[in-house]
């Protein structure tokens, strides 16, 4: 039986297309996979092809020829002269500062809260719990007092969820403070990060009185040696609300002396401020020094400071 002109050039065409994709297979699956796989130690791990990829593409040769060759001819072609070229992101940011999430408001979940002091006035096991909850989902590290509240609580459950989560973070306080502290003591000369970073974040958990008498007092004096180091390296760097984060701490833990020290030096570096005339006001109303609290009262109402709502009160009781 004679072929035609044009089922010869098939048979032709697919003669070489079969030639061409078991030459392909050969030269893939035994020369470079073989060349790759002596070659593998490297300081950059890529992705490479291995012999079951060219089985595949040599099934596909034969069973589309010539496009299939081609297709995969033009896809090497293509990686290796546009795909390959250095990408430049020189002018490109990756900042998260750049992405706003808006998330709707949660109404149900919001107007079912109250406030965990009044869960725990009204003994209403429900609202407890679910305050109790509520806190525990959001930052609870400037609610320690409240949920302080919750350990006296006769519901078990609500207590056991205040206990667990006052202990983690009084935990993680003592072992961040310990860091911190550690990093005191090999900071240079001229570092004072370790000691800003230590009086704002123990100065946030101890006003909450959280700890035991003991505790506090020891954590109170670790808060003032910290101050201490700062005053001593730069002592501009200890900003007013440090101050009297320290005079107010000394003042509750009845240390009255160092308290009033803290004050005066409150005051002689920021004069014109108001917490430096209410600390001292604090201290010698606790301590009953009635003179020394007229005489800064009368300072305070002769000065130029901007006054907030409970000084003013203040000033009208003792006037």
């Amino acid at each position: 039986m004679t072929l035609t002109w044009e089922e010869k050039i098939f048979v032709l065409v697919w003669i070489i297309n079969l030639i061409v994709a078991v030459i392909y297979f050969l030269w893939g699956g035994i020369v470079v996979v073989s060349a790759r796989s002596r070659g593998r130690r490297r300081e950059v791990e890529f992705l490479h092809d291995n012999r079951r990829t060219y089985l595949i593409r040599f099934i596909v040769m034969i069973l589309c020829p010539v496009i299939g060759p081609l297709f995969f001819c033009l896809s090497y072609l293509l990686y290796h002269t546009v795909m390959r070229s250095q990408v430049d992101l020189e002018d490109v940011i990756f900042s998260k500062d750049r992405v706003r999430v808006q998330l709707r408001a949660d109404e149900d979940r919001e107007r079912n809260i109250v406030p965990i002091e009044e869960a725990i006035a009204v003994s209403e096991k429900k609202e407890l719990r679910l305050a109790m909850m509520n806190m525990i989902k959001g930052e609870i590290r400037n609610s320690l007092s409240s949920v302080a509240l919750a350990l006296n609580t006769k519901d078990s459950e609500s207590s056991h969820y205040a206990a667990s989560v006052l202990s983690d973070e009084l935990n993680e306080f003592r072992m961040n403070v310990q860091k911190l502290y550690r990093g005191i003591q090999e900071e240079e000369e001229g570092q004072s990060e370790c000691e800003e970073m230590l009086l704002d974040y123990m100065d946030s958990i101890l006003k909450q009185g959280v700890f035991s008498d003991l505790e506090q007092k020891k954590y109170v004096q670790m808060m003032a040696q910290t101050g201490e180091r700062l005053y001593e390296k730069d002592a501009s760097k200890l900003t007013q609300q440090r101050y009297e984060g320290i005079c107010l701490r000394f003042l509750e833990i009845k240390e009255y002396a160092d308290s009033e020290k803290w004050c005066l030096r409150l005051a002689q570096q920021y004069p014109d401020e108001l917490c430096s005339y209410t600390c001292r006001l604090k201290l010698y109303f606790t301590v009953r020094k009635k003179e020394a609290f007229f005489q800064t009262l009368d300072a305070l109402k002769r000065s130029d400071v901007i006054i907030d709502n409970e000084t003013l009160d203040l000033i009208k009781v003792f006037s």
